[in-house]
């Protein structure tokens, strides 16, 4: 499979409106100049619009429950309808129970959306892999947004998870966690990782293009 950049574009002020929409601007041509496969995952009112401009959108969380009498959730069927190709699940930020996990990927899985299931490590990789999202990506939380990536600071944290998974069914396996710049991802390839998850080294990048395209090129 191609390797993939998955853009997570949390609740930035650099990333709203306007702003979330020229970035998946940038997503969609670095993806077709490099041939990496490039997810966006943008703010959730942003959903909607940014998916009638580029097909790779992620929503950033799902809710287990279906359709109906539910104020406030974000359903499977209503991504679906929004033309949401896919969605993170668990991040560390929003982290949901374990049955919540099993019920939001069977609902997935019924409308034909991936499911990039968010871990913290090893252990929990393996254990929630038999649920079978479509991918995992392991981040350990204290990494995140630390600049300090998990591919350079912690790489058994990597190998370790994509053995461990192995053992439980063939997902492909992302990492994440202080992800800053193209050495960082080309790691990440070489460890074994399928591809990176990424959020404020893109978001707040002064020249977000020009980073992203080094990423890209460094594992097209």
């Amino acid at each position: 499979m191609k390797p993939i950049i998955a853009l997570n574009f949390k609740t930035y002020r650099e990333s709203l409106g306007k702003k979330g929409i020229e970035l998946s601007q940038i997503a969609a041509e670095v993806a077709l100049l490099t041939g990496v496969r490039i997810v966006v995952a943008p703010q959730t009112v942003d959903l909607r619009q940014i998916a009638d401009i580029y097909d790779d959108v992620f929503a950033q969380h799902a809710d287990h429950n279906p359709a109906g009498a539910y104020t406030g959730s974000i359903t499977l069927e209503g991504l679906k309808d929004a033309k949401v190709k896919g969605t993170l699940l668990n991040h560390s930020e929003k982290r949901v129970t374990e049955k919540q996990i099993e019920e939001t990927i069977g609902l997935a899985k019924k409308e034909k959306i991936e499911v990039m299931l968010c871990t913290k490590d090893a252990e929990e990789s393996a254990r929630l892999a038999k649920y079978r999202p479509t991918y995992i990506a392991v981040e350990p939380p204290e990494l995140i947004g630390s600049g300090i990536s998990v591919s350079t600071a912690k790489p058994e944290v990597v190998t370790s998870t994509i053995e461990a998974v192995e053992k439980v069914a063939k997902i492909p396996v992302l990492c994440g966690a202080g992800i800053s710049n193209s050495l960082d991802v080309k790691r990440a390839i070489e460890l074994g990782a399928c591809g990176v998850l990424l959020a404020s080294a893109f978001v707040k990048s002064p020249d977000p293009k020009k980073l992203l395209l080094e990423m890209a090129e460094a594992i097209a």
